[in-house]
């Protein structure tokens, strides 16, 4: 088992396959996604031979995270990969939706077991502004579809004072009857949004208090859950979460690593840098990236520095897929 010197044990490893996005949202790539690095991502031989080495350190969640994942024309065969090793339980993914009501059906033939996917308004118009594209309602039936299919489904919102803060009633009455997650997310500062957030930044402390003063319960989360406090309520088909990275002893439970879609490991969200250890990867050296991975563990940190405005080698939530 992969364990630090915290005593952290990580059942769950966040695996990018992608930095490439197609969606231009406000808080993330404003300006699209620029190409300033040569695109040698990790190819299926390379992701094998990470998930087996995770697996044999007790890893039992993989999520598939971008970029965008949907870009990769193999992502079926990356999904069916992690879905075959041998002590990955769950296959998860992280998406903007583009493609969901097309491919939903062929990722879960593949192996999907639950997916992620980021809805930052309700409204098509405001959809559109934050993410410069007008695709909310193919999203939307994309979900159904995802639902119906017997995935799990969460669905993403990232606060922002100026955008969705006045509307979060709304995500409230469509929650009741969608049987969903819908997680709120602290906007957090990377290296390329500080006006952004400074101007946007909300806390999810005061929602969450809100939630909990009108009857919703806090749920146990297993050892593979994220850092979501998840809450449900007898009245509601879905559920609430919420993710605050500048709360108070947010990290004393990270169970999460981080491999870029070029090889690197980033020991948190917000490390200073990635460390490369994809020279395992490239020859199919399992017990030697297991080994590495052991001595690697050692530097990571008991917190990261949201809180002191320190963002390390993230200069957005693309590099890494959050």
């Amino acid at each position: 088992m992969l364990e630090d010197k915290y005593g952290r044990k990580f059942h769950y490893l966040r695996l990018s396959v992608t930095d490439v996005c197609n969606f231009s949202c406000n808080y993330c790539l404003p300006d699209g996604y620029q190409c300033d690095t040569q695109r040698d991502f990790l190819t299926l031989d390379e992701i094998r031979t990470t998930a087996t080495a995770f697996a044999g350190l007790g890893t039992s969640k993989i999520r598939i995270t971008g970029g965008e994942p949907s870009l990769r024309k193999d992502l079926t065969d990356i999904i069916e990969i992690c879905a075959s090793i041998r002590g990955i339980e769950h296959v998860a993914m992280t998406s903007n939706g583009y493609q969901l009501e097309k491919d939903a059906e062929r990722w879960v033939d593949a192996g999907l077991t639950s997916l992620n996917i980021s809805i930052d308004s309700l409204d098509p118009r405001m959809f559109e502004v934050i993410t410069g594209h007008d695709r909310l309602q193919s999203i939307l039936r994309g979900v159904e579809k995802a639902i119906a299919l017997g995935l799990k489904v969460k669905v993403n919102v990232v606060l922002m004072k100026q955008y969705n803060l006045a509307t979060l009633q709304t995500f409230m009455d469509w929650v009741r009857n969608t049987p969903v997650t819908l997680r709120f997310i602290e906007l957090m500062q990377t290296g390329d949004n500080l006006n952004f957030f400074t101007q946007n930044h909300v806390s999810g402390e005061a929602l969450k208090k809100h939630v909990i003063e009108r009857g919703w319960g806090k749920v146990i989360s297993d050892k593979t859950a994220g850092p979501a406090h998840e809450f449900q309520h007898p009245g509601y088909a879905g559920r609430l979460g919420f993710i605050t990275p500048y709360s108070k002893n947010f990290c004393d439970t990270c169970n999460r690593l981080r491999i870029s879609a070029r090889g690197k490991l980033h020991l948190c969200l917000f490390a200073e840098y990635g460390l490369d250890v994809r020279s395992y990867m490239q020859i199919g050296d399992i017990q030697g990236l297991q080994t590495r991975l052991r001595s690697l563990l050692e530097d990571k940190d008991a917190t990261h520095y949201l809180h002191e405005g320190y963002a390390g080698a993230t200069t957005h939530l693309a590099m890494l897929g959050g």
